[in-house]
């Protein structure tokens, strides 16, 4: 029996060996595609290139290819050869200095690829004005994709040298002790432990950056060749005997800017215009283009410093700066100590382990080759431009101004329709992993992002639809709960402000239309296409369905990720600076039957002022008419951007815009003039209802505003840290201009100067420092999920999880947000201004309530 006992237990050691040797050797390979999708990309995509180039010489014959790769393709090798001549061309370092910098750092077919991809992908993307970019933008950014590729490139080449010199003397002994233990194990030790030593030799020769003006100088000149190689040629329809017409692709123009009133001088700015050619079609080749930063196949480097982390080669920042050195400057100089919860909140983002969701992806690939314009998807269709059929002049005024609409339309409709395509090109790339990961780095405020920027779960209905955790587990009976409760607020229609029994009543009343979603999502009464988010509501049908057709259904695996959102969140955090129990109540911080809502109270509140102000003398007060023509329009919608933005320093003219947008989706008012008047007059009335319900919240905002208006006063940023260790310096500066002459014409860059802008440090400060905080209490519930074993993912206010771990999380992010507000917050930040400014006076702190934070531990609507 002893013997049997040991051999099992030998056998069990030996399976559990072979289990974690598998499990290095497939981390192995998928770090090997990883790390050559982020320093081979480049030179694949020329490659292809030049493959399909040998193609056409040996059949005589143009490729079949998507639009977007045919004209590429014909730009590529004139553009090439342009390149490579001025790099052999004979000049003084001077003169190359001055007008192409760094030129020669790249072979020059890679060069012409990022050139073409990169002005191919700003274009494509849109921006204010139609079939154009501006030269500053896309010089700037052609210079930094060609700076990170030589990064990229040398970084290589070392690589391969320090390896030639590590197969030595050095070799051999590591091949000696090879024979001491495990093979492989071992063998996939000294290839962990060679690429540290290659990265610490690396980081101690770190080039120094180029910098904005070399940048934009080797941009401009790869630009400038690129419009003079570069030709596009209409379909033939015409007859033999007249030339062929051939013509530019790109042209280097000058446009005026916006004149300033009363001013003579007339500002010009250069932009680079593509041909309408170019453009067209362009949307549906998107997937063509080359996708720099996508998602992971291993999990990211942990953060370990403030340029130490992410993707293993491609550049990789803690912190996106925008170009602000001082904050750079504030996170460079930090103790890795002080920063450890930063650095492990990320590092738990980062190892969420995602994947597609084919049946959803099947779904939407569907819906977008049948032409979109449903399930939120973008009309594949332009808007027709209106024609003129009369001569009358007031007539004609109107034409022209439907002509410019209809046409910014199509130029929005252009720009998403191109985003959709860019996600679900990258969803088709990745839909065959077993899982993929998301690195994650933090604005300046410390709120956390994906880096890839297209398909991830910050992102529309269609990427969360899309996406799901590639590790299922067990509903469970609590699980099961949850995933009703979820879809019935992802159905939402005023759903998702019920209690949560009467939401899985609701769930449980439509069963039979959700199991026909689930089973014919196209074909069937299509009852998801109502909800309000209706690829995530697909998505949880589906889930849903194969729990209740299973014999067993809590041991259904579910993969789907489960939302606890915050209610009105930045108020609920002011809510709790001010300590005021009303405040508190109405933002679900205490325990109630249903959900408070407080764009609901709002919205009744606008609605009563309204009405009272309907009834008044047109003649003695003018909002009386706007007042009758907004009656029955106030809801809950109309207000609800007002009422989340409020907190976030939200201006009068934000407010404006943002109602008149409700209304105009609602199309009850044609005139133009009308629908500004109405919306300036309910803006108005929803920022004074906001005044009067949250007084408290409106005094700590004050007096946030107050404290950064005495420290700008002074010629100085705004500067805290926030509690979690990160330190915060508003990036507000009046801007330096700064001309560089570049071969193709005179640029204008802005650096950041030394003056402050006071206005700005003062208004942004309020909304800045609570998602400073919102941004600390995400991170703190994501280490404590992840050290109690959970999956988590967060979006600002939206916390995920499986649905079986729900319960659990919903008790971590309420104790996490009363260990954030059971600090001296406001205390700390006080203490701070007056450590760094002693010679300045500061207001003294808000007066408080008497709000039992822990009651919040016992509110079932705080998040839900």
């Amino acid at each position: 029996m002893n013997s049997l006992f040991v051999r099992a237990k030998q056998v069990k050691w030996v399976r559990r060996e072979f289990r974690e040797i598998e499990r290095r050797r497939r981390y192995a390979m998928l770090r090997r595609r990883q790390i050559k999708a982020e320093t081979e990309a480049w030179e694949q995509m020329v490659e292809e290139y030049r493959e399909l180039e040998r193609e056409m010489c040996e059949k005589k014959l143009a490729p079949n290819l998507p639009y977007v790769k045919k004209l590429l393709l014909g730009w590529f090798e004139p553009l090439r050869q342009a390149i490579e001549k001025e790099q052999n061309a004979e000049m003084t370092q001077k003169h190359r200095t001055a007008y192409a910098p760094h030129i020669d750092s790249l072979p020059a077919d890679k060069m012409a690829v990022i050139v073409m991809h990169k002005l191919m992908g700003l274009l494509m993307m849109g921006g204010k004005e139609e079939r154009c970019v501006q030269v500053v933008q896309a010089a700037v950014q052609i210079g930094m994709a060609v700076e990170n590729e030589v990064r990229i490139h040398n970084f290589m080449e070392k690589t391969k040298k320090h390896q030639k010199h590590m197969t030595g003397a050095q070799g051999q002994e590591d091949m000696s002790r090879e024979t001491m233990i495990l093979r492989k194990r071992v063998k996939s030790l000294i290839k962990r432990n060679k690429v540290v030593e290659v990265r610490k030799l690396m980081q101690s020769e770190e080039p120094e950056s180029w910098g904005r003006d070399t940048q934009a100088k080797l941009g401009c000149r790869l630009l400038e060749l690129l419009t003079e190689t570069a030709y596009v040629q209409p379909p033939v329809d015409q007859s033999a005997d007249t030339p062929p017409d051939i013509r530019p692709a790109f042209r280097h123009v000058f446009r005026i800017a916006t004149r300033d009133p009363g001013k003579n001088i007339v500002k010009k700015y250069g932009v680079i215009e593509c041909d309408p050619l170019v453009v067209v079609g362009v949307d549906r080749t998107v997937k063509q283009m080359m996708i720099p930063y996508v998602p992971m196949l291993v999990p990211p480097k942990k953060w370990r410093g403030y340029d130490k982390g992410g993707y293993l080669y491609l550049p990789s920042y803690l912190m996106r700066t925008h170009g602000s050195r001082r904050q750079q400057d504030a996170v460079r100089s930090v103790p890795v100590k002080q920063m450890q919860q930063v650095y492990e909140a990320l590092d738990t983002l980062g190892s969420t382990k995602w994947r597609v969701n084919k049946r959803i992806l099947s779904v939407v690939e569907n819906i977008w080759a049948g032409g979109g314009n449903i399930a939120g998807l973008v009309d594949r269709k332009d808007v027709p431009i209106p024609e003129l059929h009369s001569d009358d002049i007031m007539e004609l005024k109107r034409w022209k101004w439907r002509v410019r609409k209809a046409k910014k339309i199509n130029q929005e409709l252009h720009s998403q329709r191109c985003d959709t395509e860019l996600k679900l090109s990258v969803a088709r790339k990745l839909k065959d992993e077993e899982g993929f990961y998301y690195p994650h780095n933090l604005d300046f405020r410390g709120r956390a992002y994906p880096m890839h920027p297209h398909l991830n779960h910050l992102s529309s209905d269609l990427c969360r639809g899309i996406l799901e955790f590639a590790e299922g587990r067990p509903l469970g009976k609590s699980g099961l709960r949850w995933l009703k409760v979820h879809l019935a607020s992802l159905y939402a229609g005023g759903i998702e402000k019920l209690c949560y029994d009467a939401r899985i009543a609701f769930v449980e009343n439509h069963i039979d239309d959700i199991l026909d979603s689930a089973h014919n999502p196209l074909n069937g009464n299509r009852w998801w296409l109502n909800a309000e988010d209706p690829l995530q509501c697909l998505a949880a049908c589906i889930n849903l369905s194969e729990a209740l057709k299973s014999p067993s259904p809590h041991t259904v695996i579910s993969h789907l990720p489960i939302h606890q959102d915050g209610s009105c969140n930045g108020l609920q955090h002011y809510a709790a600076l001010g300590r005021d129990s009303m405040e508190a109540a109405a933002v679900n911080l205490v325990a109630g039957e249903k959900p408070a809502d407080v764009y609901t109270e709002i919205a009744l509140r606008v609605d009563h002022i309204i009405r009272g102000d309907s009834t008044k003398d047109p003649a003695t007060d003018p909002n009386a008419l706007l007042a009758k023509l907004l009656l029955d329009q106030v809801d809950r919608k109309l207000v609800k951007q007002t009422v989340m933005t409020s907190v976030y320093g939200v201006t009068y003219v934000g407010a404006r815009e943002q109602i008149k947008r409700r209304l105009e989706e609602k199309g009850l008012i044609d005139d133009d003039r009308l629908l500004f008047a109405a919306s300036c007059y309910a803006a108005k009335v929803t920022l004074a209802a906001l005044g009067e319900l949250f007084q408290a919240a409106r005094g700590t905002m004050t007096w946030l505003g107050d404290c950064a208006k005495v420290i700008a006063s002074e010629n100085q940023p705004v500067r805290w840290t926030t509690p979690l260790g990160l330190p915060v310096v508003q990036p507000y500066f009046k801007t330096q201009r700064h001309v560089i002459r570049t071969s193709l014409q005179v640029l204008a860059l802005q650096r950041e100067g030394d003056a402050v802008e006071v206005r700005k440090q003062r208004t942004a400060f309020p909304p800045n420092f609570v998602h400073s905080l919102d941004g600390s209490h995400m991170m703190m519930t994501a280490v404590a999920c992840r050290d109690a074993g959970l999956h988590f993912a967060g979006v600002h206010d939206s916390f995920w999880t499986h649905a079986c771990d729900v319960d659990q999380m919903n008790r971590i992010l309420r104790e996490k947000f009363v260990e954030l507000y059971s600090m001296p917050i406001l205390e700390d930040l006080l203490e701070s201004f007056q450590e760094s400014y002693p010679a300045l006076t500061f207001p003294p702190l808000p007066k408080r309530g008497d709000f039992d934070l822990r009651e919040v531990l016992e509110s079932p609507y705080f998040f839900n």
